[in-house]
């Protein structure tokens, strides 16, 4: 994610949390000229769906469509004067951008795949301002190595040594392998880029039948730059087993890779993974598939979504930021709205919520500027004065655990967000700085990696050899798998991810969907039986990374909840073993 969430797909890179709109944003350029008619999500205030209509059609505008149980409508509207009458409105709480994306007729000539806009090689600055952490441009973390690697006693898989990650938190034949490997009746939703079903260390765990994608590449944003770059089917809509970016397939693999004997093994590797692609090829994730993902996770028995992204354009959501046009925030009062809106309906449908923090290297409790924002069309950020009251989505959104960064040795990840209030728990995600100045790409997380993104990004030959240490392919009876390192809190969140699977797997009831177990309940077994750690001594922590200024984070509270680590680092042997 960029400075959110997405994973820190590189030396340093910021993680991109996500999403931009499902089409144009306001902000930045991407405000429809005067006349010109889009599609816009209006979320109404309870009770008030006619009212809002009422406001559509008396600011030129035509209700397209509606979704009661998020309470919005769609609408098609001629730009920015629309949406500043309707942002005047009682009845309405939000309006965001909704541009249709169709087919790309005559748009996939000649492009060139997009880099994502989320996996930038620098980590933004603390908010106390600074120049931006600079790392090498590798684009992902890795280690060299050769094929099969070696395998540890804790763990059965050829590349099980290298995943210092699982013997952090226990998941090892010794640990929770051994008793709670978790159930293939639990549903486990990835809400990211997509998901390589065909992956030999993922297809079979993947649930093809409830898998969905809600996107459709969009080669180019609205002002001709490349965005997703050229589509890969005939309609831009790819199918359900298919992972462009590879990021998706990553969390994925963390959180279930099977014990097969091939490559590596997840958390919970016997749960069940379901694809809910909300995400471009691009790395963004706009507004409306992201809620479409949540609500179907509601109506189809998913049991935990993994949500590794924010919503973009904006890194901060800020309902009346004096900075920001009427129609930006607008905008960003609908993302708040529709985003929370999205996530209630799907916790009151027994799916536990769980979060990457961001990679911004802020206290999230007092951030002061945003420079990345708005990040939709290309191109088109400033710098904002941003404050407590402005949110980061769905990181800070109620109901939604979220997890921050820890590294080999514990400490938190340099990149990763925190907060008192905003960190709930810890888990591992890589940190190439782990224990020295020096940068060490072992000390990222390995999981599974789709064969075609590394082929587009070049990383490995015709042949399928790796062309650089950050990929690995192990071959076992005839099948070779790939395999890459990241770091970022994208890479954190899986791990909670996982452990939620194995308590639902051990204490969910039976249901008519497989099994279910309230929100609630896994939540507090996830934080009883993290192991807590307490704020480093001083408080005031100072990373100091070869060829990167200093910079310092503080710690606040005690042990038993604190900004850094939350309640404490997940723990799945603790968690296959606890009493309800």
């Amino acid at each position: 994610m960029k400075r959110g969430i997405r994973g820190l797909t590189g030396a340093a890179t910021t993680l991109t949390l996500a999403a931009t709109l499902t089409a144009g944003a306001l902000g930045g350029g991407a405000t429809a000229a005067a006349g010109q008619t889009r599609d816009y999500l209006v979320f109404y205030a309870d009770g008030a769906r006619d009212g809002a209509a009422a406001a559509i059609a008396a600011n030129g505008g035509t209700v397209l469509s509606g979704d009661p149980r998020l309470g919005y409508l769609v609408a098609g509207g001629p730009g920015t004067r629309f949406v500043e009458g309707l942002a005047a409105v009682d009845a309405v709480e939000g309006v965001s951008s909704d541009r249709r994306i169709g087919t790309a007729t005559a748009l996939t000539t000649g492009l060139t795949p997009a880099t994502s806009t989320k996996t930038s090689t620098a980590v933004p600055a603390a908010s106390g301002g600074g120049a931006p952490l600079s790392f090498p441009p590798s684009d992902i973390l890795g280690q060299a190595g050769t094929p099969g690697g070696s395998t540890s006693a804790g763990a059965p898989e050829p590349l099980a040594g290298r995943q210092w990650d699982m013997k952090l938190i226990g998941a090892t034949t010794s640990g929770s392998y051994a008793t709670a490997p978790g159930k293939k009746e639990v549903l486990v939703g990835v809400i990211d880029t997509g998901v390589d079903g065909t992956h030999p260390d993922i297809a079979p765990n993947f649930n093809r039948a409830l898998s969905r994608n809600f996107v459709t590449d969009r080669p180019k944003d609205p002002n001709g730059k490349v965005l997703d770059g050229p589509c890969e089917v005939a309609n831009c809509k790819d199918p359900v087993d298919r992972d462009d970016d590879g990021h998706g397939t990553h969390v994925a693999s963390t959180i279930a890779s099977p014990i097969n004997g091939v490559g590596i093994a997840g958390v919970a590797p016997k749960v069940s993974l379901v694809n809910l692609r909300a995400g471009q090829d691009s790395g963004l994730f706009f507004l409306k598939p992201s809620m479409d993902a949540l609500t179907y996770a509601a109506d189809n028995g998913i049991d935990v979504v993994n949500m590794s992204f924010y919503v973009d354009p904006w890194l901060f959501n800020c309902k009346a930021n004096p900075g920001d046009s009427k129609a930006e925030q607008a905008e960003q009062r609908g993302i708040i709205t529709g985003m929370q809106r999205a996530l209630d309906y799907a916790r009151k449908r027994g799916v536990t919520l769980i979060s990457a923090i961001g990679n911004g290297s802020t206290d999230l409790g007092r951030p002061s500027k945003d420079t990345t924002s708005p990040d939709y069309p290309k191109d088109t950020e400033r710098t904002r004065k941003v404050d407590n009251s402005c949110l980061n989505v769905p990181a800070e959104s109620k109901g939604v655990i979220s997890v921050s960064s820890v590294g080999p040795t514990t400490r938190k990840a340099y990149y990763s967000d925190y907060g008192l209030e905003q960190t709930d728990l810890s888990a591992p995600g890589g940190d190439e700085f782990d224990g020295g100045r020096s940068y060490d790409p072992a000390k990222g997380i390995l999981a599974a990696a789709p064969k075609n993104a590394l082929q587009a990004k070049g990383q490995i030959s015709a042949d399928g050899t790796p062309k650089d240490d950050s990929v690995l392919r192990e071959c076992a009876n005839g099948t070779c798998a790939y395999y890459q390192y990241l770091v970022g809190t994208s890479m954190a969140a899986p791990h909670a991810t996982g452990v939620a699977a194995i308590l639902i797997s051990r204490f969910g009831k039976k249901a008519k969907d497989g099994v279910t177990m309230a929100p609630g309940d896994v939540q507090r077994l996830l934080y009883s039986t993290a192991t807590e750690k307490a704020c480093p001594s001083p408080r005031a922590y100072t990373y100091k990374i070869d060829l990167v200024k200093d910079e310092t984070h503080r710690c606040e509270g005690p042990a038993t909840r604190n900004g850094f680590y939350g309640h404490g680092i997940v723990n799945a042997k603790a968690a296959a073993t606890v009493a309800r």
